[in-house]
């Protein structure tokens, strides 16, 4: 997989020329954070989960992690992550550049709540070196995202929450 693909599906939201490759790797939250001088949090990463009719792709903030009882109850089922072989088929891209765009019809994405304490965050682009930054709004709109959900722990403690 190409950015290229990711920036053709982003020319339908003016897009398409903020998407950033680097000469380094940004295949993980620590990686994509170093890459673009931000906070680890505000990596938008897309964690990539089985369903019975392919996955669903959660995006969430770089601190946050799936709460099993939160995704259970809100999802049906039991969350389970897709494995290496799978992901690129269900997904349409491979680990490390999973991201929320031009996904295969079977691909449902969810954005996580942990997101909406951020002007900005960075998802990935389809590679292991790539990233766009995106309002909220912005990334809703442009991964089709089915809606907000609340399905991630860890980032509350971390928030400027009082």
């Amino acid at each position: 997989m190409s950015t290229a693909r990711v920036r053709e599906y982003l020319k339908q939201f003016d897009k398409d020329s903020q998407v950033q490759e680097f000469d380094v790797s940004s295949a993980t939250v620590e990686l994509a954070a170093e890459a673009l001088g931000v906070e680890p949090a505000r990596i938008a990463k897309t964690i990539s989960l089985k369903d019975e009719s392919g996955c669903i792709l959660i995006v969430a903030a770089g601190d946050g992690k799936i709460d099993n009882s939160a995704f259970k109850r809100h999802f049906g089922m039991k969350a389970r992550m897709l494995v290496p072989e799978e992901t690129e088929e269900l997904t349409g891209y491979r680990v490390g550049g999973i991201c929320p765009f031009d996904n295969p019809d079977g691909a449902k994405v969810y954005l996580d709540e942990s997101l909406r304490r951020f002007q900005t965050v960075f998802p990935a682009c389809g590679t292991s070196n790539s990233a766009i930054e995106l309002t909220c709004d912005e990334l809703l709109e442009c991964s089709r995202a089915q809606g907000w959900v609340d399905v991630c722990k860890g980032w509350r403690e971390q928030s400027a929450e009082g």
